[in-house]
């Protein structure tokens, strides 16, 4: 089903493009029945992402919890969470360094057209800013049960982290709610398997809705920016895969190959939530055990979102080109470390870039009606800055486990199996002991690589 799944899923936005731009063509926008089509096609791909949504959550906290109760060592779990962010940290200074780097050598800006400033205003709505201290108070939960029913990542993350290591410290007294949070996290993947099935049908729709509205005309209009961005996106790939084959080895083509379902989910409907439940499935099957995934996609989703901080330079640069600014290497080396800081609450903030982008043109001075020149092109932007941001994710997970000496080899028939199961033994769910698990890495240096 894994292997028809990603044809279905290509299949669905080849018919997306042709039907939305049949649509698009030949019937008016003023006709009653483009406003029905329109919202027949965003019903399909909003069903999809509320039943992801209604995922995320459950599985985040049960993942999390059952990783740390079965580390059962602080040590491991305060090693790991270095460096994580340590490669979190270089990730986004590299992506947002190049995004400065190929924006200033393409610039794409230059004679790009300028819409409406009042129309763009009311498009992005108000801008939310965030200082240091609200991001920093706003990780912190004040409601367990409000974190969850808003799927506030880092807020599920931190009490995720205490009900872990507190499951881990009373022992036995635990044992009864971490298996509870072991059976949860295997019916949400259950869960996700059923509702995976419906994702054809949703990347049609998102992508029919798209093109129906703006037409193929939208694409040449802006086709410089579109090809240069995703130029800068492609050599941004090379370099996560190339960081991730220093660790991985020739294993990083088999990573590639297991990401491909949540990559073209991420893709088509431009929301990494979608894809999250299909990224730890197939991390498991490439050998991450749940207790390193489950620790490190929801902490990645909040701070690694490599794609997404790219953008935000490359858009800042690009509006100020628009507008015949120029800026100086000291002033880009702000806004550079401005983005660096504020792209982490990028997750709280409603319409994430945008906002983000929003508040840095308003605070170096820079004409805030700029978004109205990439709001046309947006959704075209954010589906490839959305999958970049699953593969740094997949990446960062894969070789922070490597680095742990805890990458299980699967077997090799794995790829051709319709379904892993993701409560295997190796999956990580069985809680094994850290000391197993680095000895058995050591027994088989060879294995890793192959």
């Amino acid at each position: 089903m894994d292997r028809k799944l990603t044809w279905y899923i290509l299949a669905g936005m080849v018919l997306g493009v042709v039907v939305g731009y049949a649509v698009h063509i030949g019937i008016p926008a003023s006709d009653p029945w483009f406003d029905y089509l329109g919202k027949t096609f965003k019903l399909l791909s909003d069903i999809f992402l509320n039943l992801i949504k209604l995922l995320v959550a459950p599985l985040v906290l049960s993942t999390i919890v059952v990783g740390i109760a079965h580390m059962g060592d602080s040590g491991a779990l305060g090693r790991i969470g270095v460096r994580a962010l340590a490669w979190f940290i270089t990730a986004s200074f590299v992506s947002i360094a190049l995004g400065l780097l190929m924006v200033n050598l393409l610039q794409p800006g230059v004679g790009a057209p300028i819409p409406d400033a009042a129309e763009a205003v009311r498009m992005v709505g108000e801008v939310k800013k965030q200082d240091f201290w609200d991001f920093t108070l706003s990780i912190f939960p004040k409601n367990a049960l409000e974190a969850l029913a808003t799927n506030n990542i880092l807020q599920i993350l931190v009490f995720a982290i205490f009900a872990g290591v507190a499951l881990s410290a009373i022992g036995d007294r635990g044992a009864p709610l971490v298996r509870g949070a072991e059976a949860l996290a295997e019916m949400m993947l259950q869960i996700t398997g059923y509702v995976m099935r419906f994702a054809p049908f949703a990347v049609f729709g998102a992508i029919a809705k798209v093109v129906a509205a703006s037409g193929l005309g939208i694409l040449a209009t802006y086709f410089e920016l579109l090809i240069e961005f995703y130029l800068s996106l492609v050599l941004l790939w090379i370099i996560l895969l190339t960081m991730g084959w220093i660790f991985l080895r020739q294993r990083i083509w088999q990573l590639i190959r297991y990401i491909r379902e949540p990559l073209l989910l991420a893709f088509s409907t431009a929301s990494s939530e979608a894809a999250l439940p299909k990224m730890f499935e197939q991390l498991d099957r490439f050998g991450v055990p749940r207790r390193i995934s489950g620790f490190m996609l929801p902490l990645g989703y909040s701070f690694n979102l490599d794609g997404s901080m790219m953008y935000m330079s490359f858009a800042t640069i690009f509006i100020a080109q628009a507008y015949g600014i120029d800026l100086s290497i000291g002033t880009q080396v702000l806004i550079l470390l401005t983005l660096m800081i504020s792209s982490k609450g990028i997750a709280a903030v409603p319409r994430a870039s945008l906002v983000v982008i929003t508040g840095t043109l308003a605070q170096f001075g820079l004409p805030v009606e700029g978004v109205a020149i990439i709001l046309a092109i947006d959704q075209f932007l954010d589906m490839g800055r959305t999958a970049t941001n699953v593969v740094g994710n997949a990446v960062a997970t894969s070789v922070i486990t490597k680095w742990e000496g805890m990458l299980e080899v699967p077997e090799p028939a794995d790829l051709e199996r319709p379904h892993a199961p993701a409560h295997t033994p190796h999956h990580g769910t069985r809680g094994l002991d850290l000391r197993d698990t680095e000895d058995a890495g050591e027994n088989k240096p060879a294995a890793d690589h192959a």
